[in-house]
């Protein structure tokens, strides 16, 4: 069996594709994965399964749509895979000063070339990203809502989410625990 973590793209923010938490894990596991645990209410869901991914995320994505009326996308990682993503990060969580933070977007897939190019549209010598695989890493060295890089993210569209260093972080220590179980 496999501990996952998903990630639901786009609910429950500015009041739109509201989904309530509950009724995410009564959804999940009326469809057959076990020890489901959600985290805050932006879409973070852990589960047992010994489904593959590739079959997976299709029919979590069908049942949400099907149970609550809303069509999230759904990024999956293993919690090795998260834990490792984390351990990676290039930037030092520890070293942050005063209004600086790390987001980390978790993707479908590995990153086009494309995604690049969209955000070295907004890069500045204040805000910087990574691109490794299906994770980009941001550090921002200013309010996020003042960066340009920031307001990118949102033209990668559906194929990527973006978590902060607290919530990923408590999602490796979930993941972890539930391994355990």
């Amino acid at each position: 069996m496999t501990v996952y973590v998903g990630f639901l793209r786009g609910i429950n923010v500015g009041g739109k594709n509201k989904i309530k938490m509950a009724d995410l894990k009564k959804t999940l596991e009326a469809v057959g994965l076990t020890q489901v645990q959600t985290y805050l209410q932006s879409g973070n869901v852990l589960f047992v399964s010994n489904e593959a991914v590739e079959s997976l995320r299709p029919r979590i994505e069908k049942s949400i749509s099907e149970a609550v009326g809303v069509a999230p996308t759904v990024i999956l990682r293993t919690a090795a895979e998260l834990t490792r993503l984390v351990a990676e990060c290039p930037y030092d969580a520890d070293a942050l000063s005063e209004g600086e933070s790390i987001q980390i977007s978790v993707l479908t897939e590995e990153a086009p070339q494309s995604f690049a190019d969209i955000l070295a549209k907004g890069q500045s010598d204040v805000d910087e990203f990574q691109i490794r695989g299906g994770t980009i890493y941001f550090l921002f060295r200013q309010s996020v809502l003042d960066s340009k890089l920031a307001s990118n993210i949102q033209k990668l569209g559906d194929q990527a989410t973006t978590r902060n260093w607290n919530t990923m972080s408590k999602l490796v220590e979930l993941a972890e625990a539930l391994q355990q179980t």
